[in-house]
């Protein structure tokens, strides 16, 4: 009897190769490097050099996670990438009262330049590249990093990385927004614009299917949700009159890896083909950097378990073995014991050492798109992009991505599919090692890792200090230049900087801006 994927899509005992009967492999696959990028987006991949390792991680305050970083690049991770705690992802300073009990808890607490500053002292920044998991107040950190980096005497010019800046997925999956849908759209394409004059080498957003994958969402709804706002996003760009060849080179993805290697291995390749024809045929675009589906990916952080943590281990380098068959340009994998707390040094370098044996150890980089003609996964290749392509059409009914999340579309879609999943697996109809089989009747002692209560405190203190350093005329009227900027037209990027350059914090630079959008309220 066939088994069904992640999907729901049929996987069948035996594939043959009547199940590509009229196949073109010119059409599906070409060669790796050319559209339609099925293959890869480079012509060598991992033949060339290795995936980009990078690892993610942000706690407590910023001298704590700088210390994270210089041991995670001494243990060879290719770049970074940062955490931000709960109030710095809503744009809240750490004084805010609503702030209260969440600073430096889920990653580093960064209020104002002096914070970034420590963050990434010593670190070159005109040779590592950085990612930053950060959406609505996007801009207000790059901007601080870019400041940094002018103070190392970094020009942005050279600096390189990645802002996820992705809104539209935290209105369906996680909520961690700040204004309404029309006005985060002018945020990011004003960011698409100041890039391209003042930070060319950054990625200038990170559209994101990980989170709603970790929702519940299917890798089909990951494709097509992800592939959807990744629509919505030029349009608006294109709207505000850029060019796609302009832009679109500088745009990245971001999925999760399962452990379910087949189906994700299948996905990550349907993705790009998606990608390239859309880019290729409704947006014109003509520059083959525009054509490809870049991407991060991170192992299943939502598949990992506090019971018998030690598994995890194995669960993460099956994942981390499906993202690098699909083709991914970077790496994160998971700590073993993050389904308990953040993870531990130990735990990190485990994770890091992962990587680093799939890379050196195996012969996953001895061939590119090794998969290739494979009668399983060219079927299953075909049939989710089929699929996905069907749930992007409903969304393009819907008036598009946007209308989709007013409608609350994909978010009941992504909860019915994580409902389903919860009762299979309470059914023991899908089995979770160490859960609902092969259970211990007593679970061994783990020591976590405890985020200093105390940082709050301290971060409390060092914005008091600031606000009494600093020049309080100057900054009020850098933000009043920031009022009028996003009251009308004008870039809102160049007079940010120009307040958090006079010290203004994260939570002011947000609350100039909401004195004029306002906040988003779901229906």
């Amino acid at each position: 009897m066939a088994r069904e994927s992640e999907s729901g899509l049929p996987i069948e005992p035996v594939y043959t190769p009547d199940a590509l009967a009229g196949w073109d492999p010119d059409t599906k696959l070409g060669t790796p490097g050319k559209y339609p990028y099925t293959r890869g987006v480079y012509p060598s991949m991992y033949t060339g050099r290795p995936w980009t390792m990078r690892q993610y991680a942000g706690f407590g305050t910023a001298a704590e996670s700088n210390r994270r970083y210089h041991q995670l690049l001494s243990h060879g991770t290719h770049g970074l990438s940062v955490a931000f705690d709960l109030p710095t992802q809503m744009g809240y300073d750490s004084d805010a009262p609503i702030a209260h009990g969440e600073v430096g808890k889920v990653g580093v607490a960064i209020d104002s330049v002096q914070d970034m500053r420590v963050l990434l002292d010593r670190i070159p920044l005109d040779q590592v590249s950085t990612s930053m998991t950060i959406n609505a107040p996007a801009a207000v950190l790059l901007l601080l990093y870019q400041l940094v980096g002018e103070e190392q005497g970094v020009p942005g010019s050279k600096l390189s990385g990645t802002i996820q800046n992705d809104v539209l997925k935290e209105y369906i999956a996680r909520g961690t927004y700040i204004y309404p849908p029309k006005e985060s759209l002018r945020l990011i394409t004003d960011t698409f614009r100041y890039c391209r004059s003042e930070i060319p080498r950054w990625n200038t957003i990170s559209i994101s299917g990980y989170h709603m994958a970790e929702a519940g969402a299917t890798p089909v709804q990951e494709v097509a949700f992800t592939l959807a706002n990744g629509i919505e996003y030029i349009r608006a760009a294109i709207a505000a009159g850029q060019d796609v060849d302009e832009f679109a080179p500088r745009l990245a993805f971001f999925f999760v890896a399962r452990t379910t290697l087949l189906e994700e291995v299948a996905k990550f390749r349907a993705a790009r083909r998606i990608w390239a024809e859309i880019m290729r045929t409704e947006f014109g675009a003509t520059n083959p950097k525009s054509q490809m589906l870049r991407f991060h990916t991170q192992t299943a952080g939502v598949q990992l378990t506090a019971q018998q943590p030690e598994v995890n281990l194995i669960r993460v380098a099956v994942q981390a073995l499906g993202a690098v068959f699909g083709g991914t340009q970077s790496l994160h994998t998971n700590s073993y014991d993050e389904a308990i707390a953040l993870p531990t040094e130990k735990a990190a370098r485990l994770a890091l050492r992962t990587q680093q044996v799939l890379a050196h150890e195996t012969d996953v980089t001895a061939t590119v798109d090794p998969f290739a003609g494979s009668y399983a996964i060219e079927s299953m290749t075909d049939e989710l992009e089929t699929a996905a392509r069907d749930l992007m059409g409903k969304v393009t009914e819907l008036g598009g991505a946007v209308a989709a999340i007013e409608h609350g579309f994909q978010k009941a879609e992504i909860e019915r599919s994580a409902y389903e999943i919860a009762q299979s697996i309470d059914a023991g109809e899908r089995v979770v090692v160490g859960v609902n089989k092969y259970a211990l009747a007593e679970e061994e002692p783990y020591e976590p890792l405890r985020v200093d209560p105390t940082i709050e405190e301290q971060q409390v203190k060092r914005l008091a200090s600031l606000r009494a350093e600093r020049d309080g005329g100057a900054v009020r009227h850098a933000l009043d230049q920031l009022r009028t900027a996003a009251e009308g037209a004008d870039n809102v990027l160049f007079p940010a900087k120009q307040a958090l350059a006079a010290r203004a914090t994260v939570g002011e630079v947000c609350d100039a801006l909401r004195d004029v959008w306002g906040v988003y309220r779901p229906k």
